[in-house]
């Protein structure tokens, strides 16, 4: 997996197994027909991925169940392309994804009688605009007549790059999300969008340290006295603590050179706090309350360890793995 994947991979992953993010973003953009039969209940993560693995470059996924307002359950699985242009052959890929995914209910559930729909869903934040069929049978070369009785299926394509950004979503906390999704893969627009960035920043609560860790990372006409701006504008309080934890976990990466200067301030207390201060914000999304006992494991762990576990909250089905030796 390339260094530029790597972050987008993890966002996306992280924004993913948010049920009420992911919830509303399905409805939001989803078709019509297909969201308006959507039950309210959070759609329910599982976990694993299907993506091949010399493909985790630029594609990664999510898979859930979903539940209808007449009480089927389905599917909804969501492939996420990060590559700065379309994938021409991502609707072979959503079939062979498909497919894996029936085989594993299949084994979950032996008794079966009727599959499950799977409804695909492609999350796309690339450079260029989409420009790619967005049907199955675009890749099959038959005659047209043929079409009756061959395969094929429709996914919609969520292009970040065609939606104005003030109506990414409806909730300003997931806009916070997509804008910065939606401006990683575009450095020449980056300068432009700052102030409009510094806005709905303001309104991401808990989720702001993730978003504008992910913003230093991918952002490369950010420099620090840009970053410090933002942060400033949004979080004062946090400033140093914040530029301080950045040094310590990117800079070790290669990126950003800048972050040199922000290492010594701080640098040991700053970096475990802000890193716990994060780590516990995971853990109350994924989970819920966090109970005492994990708690005073953040509070005694060092720094090797918060960054281990929060690498492990993006999959982990219990807090048991997240903090299992």
């Amino acid at each position: 997996m390339s260094e530029i994947t790597q972050p987008h991979d993890k966002f996306i992953r992280l924004l993913l197994s948010d049920p009420e993010k992911a919830g509303t973003l399905v409805r939001e953009r989803l078709p019509k027909e297909i969201a308006e039969l959507l039950s309210h209940e959070p759609p329910e993560l599982v976990e694993g991925s299907f993506v091949d693995e010399e493909l985790r470059g630029h594609l990664t996924d999510r898979l859930f169940h979903v539940r209808t307002i007449h009480g089927r359950v389905a599917m909804l699985y969501i492939l996420i392309d990060h590559k700065s242009y379309p994938d021409q052959f991502i609707g072979f890929q959503l079939l062979r994804y498909k497919v894996e995914a029936w085989k594993q209910w299949v084994r979950e559930n032996p008794a079966w009688k009727r599959l499950p729909a799977i409804v695909p869903f492609v999350f796309y934040h690339g450079e260029t605009e989409w420009r790619i069929p967005t049907e199955f049978l675009a890749l099959v070369d038959a005659e047209e007549g043929w079409r009756p009785f061959l395969l094929n299926f429709q996914f919609p394509v969520f292009d970040l790059d065609t939606v104005p950004d003030h109506l990414l979503s409806q909730h300003p906390r997931l806009r916070a999300w997509l804008v910065a999704a939606k401006y990683a893969t575009r450095a020449g627009k980056q300068v432009q969008i700052k102030q409009y960035l510094i806005e709905v920043l303001s309104n991401a609560g808990e989720d702001f340290p993730v978003i504008m860790r992910y913003i230093v990372e991918t952002y490369d006409n950010y420099d620090e006295p840009t970053v410090r701006e933002i942060i400033h504008a949004v979080r004062p309080e946090e400033e140093n603590i914040m530029m301080s934890q950045f040094a310590q976990d990117i800079i070790a990466k290669g990126k950003p050179d800048w972050l040199n200067q922000g290492r010594q301030e701080g640098r040991q207390e700053g970096e475990q706090t802000g890193e716990a201060k994060m780590l516990t914000r995971q853990l109350q999304r994924r989970f819920g309350n966090v109970p005492t006992w994990a708690s005073e494991k953040i509070t005694k762990a060092d720094l090797s360890s918060l960054e281990e576990w929060g690498l492990r909250v993006l999959d982990a089905r219990s807090l048991d793995e997240v903090f299992s030796d």
